[in-house]
């Protein structure tokens, strides 16, 4: 009697082999497609990323656009800075800039202070004692 044709409880064994292959594919297909839909619903989350990220980059070009105005940093300039155009009087010409080169420049209206370094003016304070006692004490435990 060969394996083919053996029985085993009233089933030959090839069928009892064959059942257990096709619960094994049945669940490996199960498996499988279990795991490929936990992987789209992650894709499906970094797409709607993508489109939230898209979407705030197209804001804040918007917003760069906005504040980039030449109209908008001339009226800010001349409100904050007290800038102004250059008046045609000051313009100069490409001949005259040997000459401008040698005036000396004009000292500000208003003198500029200088920020004071926070390295020098923060006071010197000794540093803390280590204490070694206690960490060689510890050591030699």
């Amino acid at each position: 009697m060969s394996w083919i044709n053996r029985r085993v409880r009233g089933f030959r064994l090839i069928d009892l082999v064959a059942v257990g292959l096709l619960a094994s594919l049945i669940l490996g297909v199960y498996l499988a497609k279990t795991i490929a839909g936990g992987e789209r619903a992650k894709i499906a989350v970094v797409e709607r990323q993508i489109v939230a990220e898209k979407a705030r980059v197209r804001l804040l070009k918007a917003e760069v656009s906005h504040l980039e105005q030449p109209a908008r940093i001339e009226r800010l300039s001349e409100t904050y800075l007290g800038l102004a155009p250059v008046p045609i009087k000051h313009e100069a010409t490409p001949d005259a800039l040997p000459e401008l080169a040698l005036k000396p420049i004009a000292a500000p209206a208003v003198p500029v202070q200088a920020t004071p370094d926070p390295m020098t003016v923060a006071p010197q304070e000794p540093a803390a004692p280590l204490a070694t006692t206690t960490v060689l004490a510890e050591v030699a435990r």
